[in-house]
């Protein structure tokens, strides 16, 4: 599946070719349950055909639909590793899929901009974090949230062995020194995690992990990373690392011995107290700003400073849309209906400006937020 959180600090989303082609499903883990998955899809791509057609010719419709209509006959794909929603976004040049791990409502748009709010609430949700789980010879990296874990798939150059690191003939020499010695009273030596050897090739690699997962997910998300593993292994690991997202709290059990449900019992364990107190962090600077005159909860308003990129932090309403037109130039909105299809929601094409203009966007729970509008905001002057 294509990386969201690359995707988004790349600017992937920013300034696409129009017409935007939208598609949002909740899918299915089961195998057993997938088969109204496919005829969800097929649906929707046909909404998303008609919404087209009130504005488009059919010689400009099919190629933008062709690569949605091979994805729907992809037996293999919906055969395969599911999640519990599903993001597909097409434009002239461009097409992504997006596997999430929350479930969304069904949606199909066709409008000058792509609709991201479900893919900022992934990518910037205060509850979501990495899991790392280290051995001495490979790791496993998890992504997940206070609901959710799944492992992560990465690309094949990822370090996630140490015969990747190494090499096959130094990796044999560094697993063989570990290899315990039993003397001829029976009794067991220690491995040789305390030679050079072993120290040096383990730095390697550790080091080589450690610089892979802070460039391709902890800096790009910004996400709180937890360490898993033994205590020798967790503190060999830190001593090298450079990753200022990798938190304190860990979970001190190789991952290999736990089932992924009780892994993410002990991961939320170890960062709830960090999302909650992010959550409450943010909630009270923006009070504070609100009654200073450097925040505001106005969506007009809101709107025309990002423009004007003033906007610093923007706490969004993750359950709430608000059709409109958004003026990417002036910052002018015009409340609108979603069904017209060169409307969007407006909190979304105000968050996608403020996230382009170096902001933070977060998406807080409903039940957090701190007005009723949909979205707050703290300026930077």
């Amino acid at each position: 599946m294509d990386p969201l959180s690359q995707d988004f600090a790349t600017g992937l989303f920013d300034s696409p070719a129009t017409p935007c082609l939208s598609l949002y499903q909740p899918t299915h883990r089961a195998l057993a349950e997938r088969q109204e998955d496919t005829i969800r899809f097929r649906n929707l791509v046909r909404a998303l055909e008609e919404s087209l057609r009130q504005r488009h010719s059919t010689r400009e419709i099919e190629p933008l639909l062709a690569p949605f209509r091979k994805l729907a006959d992809d037996a293999g794909f919906w055969r395969g590793r599911m999640l519990d929603g599903l993001a597909v976004l097409g434009a002239p040049g461009l097409f992504r899929i997006y596997q999430l791990q929350r479930p969304v409502p069904e949606l199909a748009i066709a409008a000058d901009s792509f609709h991201v709010k479900p893919l900022i609430r992934i990518a910037q949700s205060a509850d979501a974090y990495y899991v790392l789980g280290i051995d001495r010879e490979h790791v496993r990296l998890f992504e997940g949230n206070r609901d959710q874990l799944d492992e992560v798939v990465p690309a094949s150059d990822f370090p996630r062995s140490s015969a990747v690191v190494l090499g096959e003939e130094e990796n044999q020499r560094y697993v063989g020194a570990w290899a315990p010695q039993v003397g001829r009273t029976g009794v067991v030596h220690g491995a040789g995690g305390g030679n050079d050897l072993v120290h040096r090739a383990m730095q390697r690699f550790f080091r080589a992990v450690d610089e892979a997962v802070l460039e391709r997910y902890s800096r790009p998300s910004g996400r709180p990373l937890v360490l898993a593993g033994l205590a020798e292994n967790q503190s060999r690991f830190r001593a090298v690392s450079s990753n200022p997202f990798l938190i304190e709290p860990s979970i001190d059990v190789n991952v290999d011995s736990l089932d992924i449900g009780a892994l993410r019992e002990r991961a939320w364990r170890a960062i709830e107290p960090a999302y909650l107190g992010r959550l409450q962090q943010l909630v009270d600077n923006f009070h504070a700003a609100y009654a200073r005159e450097q925040g505001d909860r106005d969506v007009a308003i809101i709107a025309r400073n990002a423009v004007a990129g003033r906007v610093g932090a923007l706490l969004v309403d993750a359950e709430r849309r608000v059709p409109g037109r958004f003026d990417a130039q002036s910052g002018a909105i015009e409340y609108s209906d979603l069904a017209d299809p060169d409307v969007d929601d407006l909190l979304d094409d105000i968050a996608q400006r403020v996230l382009r203009s170096g902001g933070e966007v977060v998406m807080v729970p409903k039940a957090r937020m701190p007005t009723e509008t949909g979205l707050a905001a703290i300026y930077r002057y």
